[in-house]
């Protein structure tokens, strides 16, 4: 639902008609260019209850959030000791706190709107408050734990502070706007018109807010109005291709200094940007021209998302149309986890094949992208091998669990479950299968799906028994007591729709196996290194405190899987791109 109603222009009189409704001026898309190649932002706040559950549920990811963001700090400290320290200074601005605590504290309005959008390619993020002088305190307290004095100054007789990246040449702008808070990433030289329109002094020529792009995208995706978001990648490659972005500009003569004091390449030699890059970006971006994301459901239980990737008019041709003779993936798992994959080898192998030899009689003439020239002309070669059977008569596959678990020590996890293969030629795969493993040459399978036993000293590693079926479609295989009775309902399952390319889904507890078996692997793993270093031996490339950050992630995950009743993924081709939908349902 739009927050405005068009004024329409009545040329003829001369004047305008104002609608039922009429645009906030100081509302947050009010500021976003037009043109922006990209932006996330809200339309109107979500429900008090939805807000709740998901207020409880990033607390429930809060740990292994700040766990991640102190482990990306310690990675770039040596190269960017003031990113490193701007890292740990947030995630120390979260200690202690719940996410609706820091909010209030900082003076945050989770009840407002906000925009975090592009002015050209530096990232501004714009957003109401609730209590500026909270956000003040916040700014304080954050230089505080940032740990170096930030900046004081002002542009146009408004004040802000800037924290000034001496490797990177950029600088954090943050300042209270009235009662929004705008925090910005700019060049460290930026120009007096580009801080102005950052800090809102300016206001774009066209904003987005003006053009309605955002609402007529939720409109024509199913986006609810929470959350919508947007990737111009069409505006962004050729931004970045051609070298006249300011922050791009700043960053990439930073990374050639460094470059050129390394090797004494002269630095102009290092910058220069060749004419046929923006070229090359334009029909890269062609290809893929928009990305876009959106709230599709929100409540207290349920949280569903759309991911678009429009793509080029024969990139959908070539899939949109096809209809996978794949079993399982026309229709809804019933198993704790359930994926159904469609691989049509012959029909990838044919767009994969068209798109290098496009590249190979028009390569890129961009310097830059002279790995990609090479990429496509390997991939000939891996095609050619990708049509030998029994990769090149695959159609896709279907695998369902019915049980995972990985007991301590175990090398091999306990499973129970099925897999199907779908393929032009499944007596074929069994005779590779059974050239390649003389034990199973023994086996016979018939093609009416009746499940034939494997023999004991097959699946003797497994400690469970297996069996496999087959019909003229596919060859499946069942591990675990009872799984052989549900390989003929799997081998005969609905196919998907045409342009219908994976589902998958999980429950609750399924998902709790898997982060328990990972955080296990993680404990081994801690356990061998300190056995290593007790010994005076190398203890592996990954140090005690990141070992010490991987555990604390896995361990909030765990707390937060078990409030996870289930999760779905879905993947289609319609005739403008890619869709992917995802559904999850909270307990």
């Amino acid at each position: 639902m739009r927050l405005t109603t068009r004024v329409f222009a009545l040329a003829l009189a001369g004047a305008l008609l104002a609608g039922c409704g009429h645009k906030d001026k100081n509302a947050p898309l009010a500021f976003v260019p037009a043109d922006t190649p990209y932006v996330a932002a809200n339309l109107k706040p979500i429900s008090d209850d939805a807000r709740q559950a998901m207020l409880a549920q990033a607390d429930l990811q809060l740990p292994a959030q700040l766990a991640q963001i102190n482990d990306a700090a310690d990675r770039v400290a040596s190269q960017n000791p003031a990113a490193a320290r701007l890292l740990h200074a947030l995630a120390a601005s979260f200690k202690g706190n719940t996410v609706e605590g820091f909010a209030h504290d900082a003076g945050v309005d989770l009840k407002g709107r906000f925009a975090f959008y592009g002015l050209g390619l530096s990232p501004v993020l714009r957003l109401e408050l609730s209590d500026p002088k909270a956000f003040d305190g916040f700014v304080t307290r954050f230089e505080t734990a940032y740990g170096k004095p930030f900046g004081n100054a002002s542009m146009g007789g408004q004040s802000y502070r800037k924290a000034v990246s001496a490797e990177t040449h950029t600088e954090l702008v943050i300042a209270t706007v009235d009662k929004q808070g705008v925090i910005a990433l700019l060049p460290a030289d930026v120009s007096p018109s580009m801080l102005r329109e950052a800090l809102g002094l300016d206001r774009p020529p066209h904003s987005l807010q003006d053009s309605d792009a955002l609402a007529d995208l939720a409109k024509a995706k199913g986006y609810q109005p929470w959350l919508i978001g947007k990737l111009d990648v069409q505006r962004l490659l050729p931004l970045i291709a051609s070298g006249k972005d300011p922050l791009f500009t700043t960053l990439f003569t930073a990374g050639a200094e460094r470059e050129s004091a390394k090797t004494g390449e002269p630095l102009a030699n290092l910058t220069k940007i060749p004419p046929s890059c923006p070229a090359d970006a334009a029909r890269i971006a062609a290809r893929v021209p928009q990305l876009s994301f959106g709230y599709t459901r929100l409540d207290a239980r349920h949280q569903d998302s759309r991911l678009d990737v429009s793509l080029a008019s024969d990139i959908t041709q070539a899939f949109d149309g096809l209809k996978v003779e794949l079993p399982g993936l026309g229709e809804d798992a019933s198993a704790p986890f359930d994926l159904s994959l469609a691989l049509p080898m012959l029909e990838v192998r044919g767009f994969w094949q068209a798109q290098a030899d496009a590249v190979a009689a028009k390569p890129f003439a961009c310097p830059a992208l002279a790995d990609l020239n090479a990429g496509f002309g390997k991939l000939g070669l891996i095609l050619q091998k990708a049509a030998t059977p029994p990769l090149g008569d695959l159609i896709g596959l279907h695998l369902a669990l019915d049980e995972f678990s990985f007991a301590p020590g175990a090398p091999l996890p306990k499973i129970s479950g099925r897999l199907l293969l779908a393929t032009r030629n499944p007596a074929g795969l069994l005779g590779m299968g059974q050239m390649a493993l003389p034990a199973l040459g023994q086996v016979r399978v018939p093609n009416t799906g009746v499940p034939a036993p494997l023999p004991a000293n097959l699946t003797t590693a497994l400690g469970e028994p297996a069996w496999a079926a087959m019909n003229d479609h596919a060859l499946a295989v069942a591990v675990g007591a009872g799984e052989d009775g549900k390989l003929a309902s799997m081998l005969n399952a609905p196919v998907g729709d045409a342009g219908r390319l994976m589902r998958m889904h999980f429950n609750g507890d399924m998902y709790v196996a898997w982060i328990k078996a990972m955080a296990q692997k993680i404990d081994a793993m801690a356990d061998q290194q300190a056995a290593m270093a007790a010994q005076g031996a190398q203890p592996g490339t990954v140090t005690p405190d990141r070992m010490a950050g991987l555990k604390a992630r896995f361990a909030a995950l765990e707390v937060q899987a078990a409030h996870v009743d289930s999760a779905s993924a879905e993947v289609h081709m319609d005739s403008q791109g890619l869709v992917i939908s995802n559904h999850l349902t909270l307990k």
